[in-house]
């Protein structure tokens, strides 16, 4: 901890790089994610071969990957972002898909009975009471992130991987403690704000049914 209290400010500056690295990264799986689960929870025979890809990415090695993508983007910032993204598709389009086929087809039958749209019925009905599950998928995605984040550092993405893995190329213990207890602060952080919105997603999707 020596390390940590006497470098703070060096510790706050790749904190902050790695939680740029992870919104970046959140916000750019997210636009990608929900209508990708949209799809694939309307069309029945798309969801077997996309989340069937998406597990098969999930699966390669985060290193292995950025290794991958580093003679098409170079090194820096685009190729973690890459990567991440990709890696964080596989929960959250799940999310999204068990969310949505999940809503009771009665609730969605008498919102049709209504009057209601289609896109009515999805942004009033559907989405408020899949909320809480694609919550859940946002928050396992995030934390992913920033795990796998601390990875990105060999590709010159910056953040806390810089710590850890300078420590373990210099034997310096008290930088690997420092990384890692950033790291486990940011992640306990992300994931105590996430489920605080889960929790109340899903109490005002329990008053509006």
């Amino acid at each position: 901890m020596r390390y940590l209290i006497d470098n703070f400010a060096l510790v706050a500056l790749l904190f902050g790089e790695h939680l740029r690295l992870t919104a970046i990264a959140l916000a750019i799986a997210l636009a990608i994610a929900l209508p990708a689960g949209v799809l694939a929870a309307r069309v029945r025979w798309l969801r077997g071969p996309l989340l069937g890809v998406l597990g098969v990415i999930y699966t390669i090695p985060s290193l292995s990957l950025l290794v991958l993508l580093i003679p098409f983007m170079g090194i820096g910032l685009r190729p973690a972002i890459v990567a991440l993204v990709a890696y964080a598709q596989l929960v959250l389009v799940r999310n999204i898909v068990v969310g949505l086929v999940g809503v009771d087809p009665a609730i969605v039958e008498a919102a049709r009975g209504m009057g209601m749209s289609s896109w009515q019925r999805f942004s009033r009905v559907e989405l408020p009471l899949a909320l809480p599950l694609i919550l859940a998928g946002v928050r396992l995605a995030t934390l992913s992130i920033i795990g796998i984040g601390a990875v990105a550092f060999l590709v010159g993405a910056g953040g806390l991987g810089k710590l850890l893995f300078e420590g373990v190329t210099t034997s310096n213990p008290q930088k690997i403690v420092a990384g890692s207890v950033a790291v486990a602060a940011l992640a306990l952080i992300a994931n105590g704000l996430l489920r605080l919105i889960e929790r109340r997603a899903s109490r005002a999707a329990g008053s509006s049914i």
